[in-house]
């Protein structure tokens, strides 16, 4: 309530504005009711039934079925919020664009929640490739020549400042890594030494032991890794992406990889995806590929879980969303 004991109708959003609050009602969980997640909407008091003219809210738990989605909200359009299953939200860029301007509904993801198991992927990525591992771990003979480098003291370059980004840093600060964080704007984010924005991403790359890439996937990131970015990198320094493969331009890494221009890479997600059968990435120098499986549904699914008993309650109460999306630049 305001100062006047009125219900404060907005919630914020990434930005300089607000928008009126959702108007709660009842919640329909498409395109298939899972269980785990309407008992996550009863346990915050909220209504599940199926989508009708009554329904103010979505929790959408496919992905990649956008066009069902947009049908959904084409056909109710007093559908308020829409809950998406994942952080990423690339899949539904289309469906953001179609209805660029529209007041409603407003669009949470599942950003922040996945952080812990994901950035402990990246720090596996990370030690495995400084170490050698994937190399190591291909030989058919002994071989007596090693390498490998330490983690400790590197300098490291996280390009994004979300959630995935932030518990990295808690996992990098034992290991005294000095930390450059690359994001849209060039406010500090804690435990980074310094924070630059994009434009800047290839002044902070020649130094750079370590690049991991934990950005969202928009118009501005895709391809922001190409020969001219790898070109800059010491022949030492390795890669780990767990964000989107697009923000790598695939040819130019296997062949950075493949001529010595950098030492390794950690790759979760790819571009194509998936990889095709014999693809080069997956045998290229040092090179681990995990097939986007820095999450698992086994570690995703109460946390998504979650995040909806969350959301569900701000739905019906406060307004108090976590992870709101900003259809505007796609995150």
């Amino acid at each position: 309530m305001n100062a006047r004991g009125h219900i404060d109708r907005t919630v914020p959003v990434e930005g300089d504005h607000t928008r009126r609050r959702p108007e709660p009602g009842p919640i329909a969980v498409l395109p298939h009711a899972d269980p785990v997640f309407v008992e996550a909407i009863e346990a915050a008091g909220g209504t599940v039934e199926p989508l009708s003219e009554r329904t103010r809210g979505v929790v959408w738990l496919s992905a990649r079925e956008s066009s069902g989605l947009a049908a959904a909200l084409d056909e109710h359009p007093d559908i308020h919020w829409v809950q998406l299953p994942w952080a990423g939200v690339d899949a539904f860029l289309e469906l953001f664009k179609a209805r660029a301007g529209e007041e409603w509904p407003l669009w949470t993801s599942a950003k922040g929640a996945y952080s812990e198991p994901v950035a402990e992927h990246a720090f596996a990525l990370t030690l495995a490739t400084l170490r050698f591992i994937p190399q190591k771990s291909r030989a058919s003979e002994w071989d007596p020549v090693r390498r490998g480098t330490s983690l400790y003291g590197r300098n490291v370059v996280i390009v994004g400042a979300g959630g995935i980004a932030q518990e990295l840093l808690r996992l990098l600060a034992p290991f005294d890594t000095r930390v450059t964080v690359v994001r849209r704007r060039d406010v500090p984010v804690e435990g980074a030494e310094r924070t630059v924005t994009g434009e800047h991403l290839a002044d902070v790359l020649p130094d750079a032991e370590v690049v991991v890439l934990a950005a969202a996937q928009s118009e501005r990131t895709s391809g922001m890794l190409g020969e001219h970015e790898l070109g800059l990198l010491k022949p030492s320094a390795v890669v780990v992406n767990i964000a989107r493969g697009p923000l790598i331009d695939t040819d130019a890494l296997v062949a950075a990889l493949e001529r010595g221009a950098i030492a390794g890479a950690g790759i979760d997600v790819t571009d194509p995806e998936p990889l095709p059968h014999g693809h080069p990435l997956f045998s290229a120098p040092n090179t681990v590929v995990t097939m986007h499986s820095a999450d698992t549904p086994e570690m995703t699914r109460p946390l998504l879980a979650a995040r909806i008993e969350h959301n569900v309650r701000a739905f019906l109460g406060d307004g108090d969303f976590i992870g709101v999306v900003d259809p505007e630049h796609g995150y």
